[in-house]
């Protein structure tokens, strides 16, 4: 008969073959487990075990033989009773609603964590489990590019009683403008661990600054171009206009520097990294860019892009002529080539990463299952649902779960696994 389940708790020195051991004892024993979890933090070892508690065990051996065998490992064990009622209540509350908050940033203090938590406190939430992604951190901080992140999965305290996103998400925000890393918040939900297709801005996101302000520095023509972009990207003007104005100031520029300005502009801090990983993870990549096919060609082929749609600038005889073929992929096109794309490939738009920095992109941000918005302006980040701008693109990675331990060997095959 069972009259509840006990938890054994084990601490101590972590070493090879303690779970083994202890589960021995347990097998020994015929005891049925309901859960086992195991954490190590720096050679310390947290495991628990829950047991279904039978009448049987109780007036057995069990716990003596247990804590003989934890003492020749050099470990601590405890138990914890606890009551069939109190267990109907925890196997129920699997119902519950779970989240990820994932913070990132160049460090990660204990302010920056002390406020997170508050914040998932304060939103009714419990910390289920904390997981580091990012690599262990040296205390030498010459590393030339440091990132730490953290993953948090919290749950509601019972089933029904979810809380206030928007307003989580607005602390969350708040919390992570004043304090200079980045915060996600996402549903803990089948689609996360399964996302298939990624579309990218270019300008400003895969590479660094707007192709046409170098194009009109060029034709000597920066500074009225660069006026109406930055317009633009504040979403102050429409996108369509603004850009056949500024395509317009680029006649008669020679082709030959189209090419200058392609060797010239740097791709940003980590594409290649994220890129080389999600090919190696089988995922499908797209550029969909108000930029101009001319440099995403060049993209396309530097990083294994799949798929390319960004406007053609008219060249007759090598020359600009100011003009752009149509249709002008703007920020509806931007969704609705999105949209083909999924499905194209049977997948659902919530299997889509989408990522770019300006006010065009908020369409197919908002349509994405995980949209994010990258070193955006303000306007661009209230509007989209995620947002990075501590560090370089690849930390999206830590967004789909990754861990850096799984993705840092270049050279190797890329076996990542999303974390939990």
């Amino acid at each position: 008969m069972t009259t509840g389940a006990l938890l054994i708790h084990i601490t101590g020195q972590d070493r090879p073959g303690v779970t083994h051991a202890l589960t021995s004892v347990l097998a020994h024993h015929g005891a049925r487990v309901l859960d086992i979890g195991q954490a190590v933090i720096h050679d310390a070892l947290a495991l628990g075990i829950l047991i279904e508690l039978t009448a049987t065990l109780r007036t057995s051996t069990l716990m003596t033989d247990l804590l003989l065998e934890a003492h020749r490992l050099g470990v601590q064990a405890r138990f914890t009773e606890v009551s069939a009622p109190r267990y109907a209540e925890w196997v129920g509350q699997q119902r519950k609603r779970r989240y990820i908050v994932t913070a990132l940033g160049r460090r990660l203090d204990a302010e920056h964590l002390a406020g997170l938590a508050g914040e998932i406190a304060h939103a009714g939430l419990n910390i289920d489990r904390i997981d580091r992604l990012s690599a262990r951190v040296p205390l030498d901080e010459g590393q030339a590019e440091p990132r730490a992140c953290v993953e948090i999965t919290a749950s509601s305290a019972s089933p029904g009683c979810e809380p206030d996103e928007g307003a989580l998400r607005t602390a969350l925000a708040r919390l992570a403008g004043s304090s200079g890393i980045d915060i996600a918040f996402q549903h803990d939900s089948v689609w996360r661990r399964h996302r298939r297709l990624v579309a990218f801005d270019m300008d400003s996101t895969l590479i660094q600054g707007e192709v046409i302000d170098e194009l009109a520095a060029e034709a000597g023509v920066g500074e009225q171009v660069r006026r109406v972009t930055e317009a633009a990207m504040r979403g102050e003007m429409d996108f369509e206009q603004a850009f056949r104005q500024r395509v317009a100031l680029l006649r008669g520029l020679r082709e030959e520097a189209l090419q200058r300005v392609a060797e010239r502009i740097p791709l940003t801090e980590g594409a290649e990294r994220l890129t080389r990983t999600l090919k190696r993870l089988g995922y499908r990549m797209a550029i969909l860019s108000g930029g101009f096919t001319f440099f995403g060609r060049i993209l396309q082929d530097r990083l294994g892009i799949d798929h390319l749609h960004a406007n053609t600038l008219v060249v007759r005889g090598g020359v600009v002529t100011g003009e752009v073929a149509p249709p002008v992929v703007d920020g509806a096109e931007k969704a609705l080539r999105l949209q083909a794309l999924a499905s194209g490939q049977g997948l659902d738009l919530e299997q889509c990463i989408a990522v770019g920095d300006g006010a065009n992109d908020l369409p197919m941000l908002r349509l994405a299952g995980l949209g994010i918005a990258f070193r955006a302006k303000a306007v661009v980040r209230a509007g989209a649902r995620q947002s990075i701008s501590a560090m370089g693109l690849d930390g999206i990675l830590y967004l789909l779960g990754l861990r850096d331990r799984d993705t840092l060997n270049d050279e190797g095959s890329c076996a990542a696994q999303p974390s939990g």
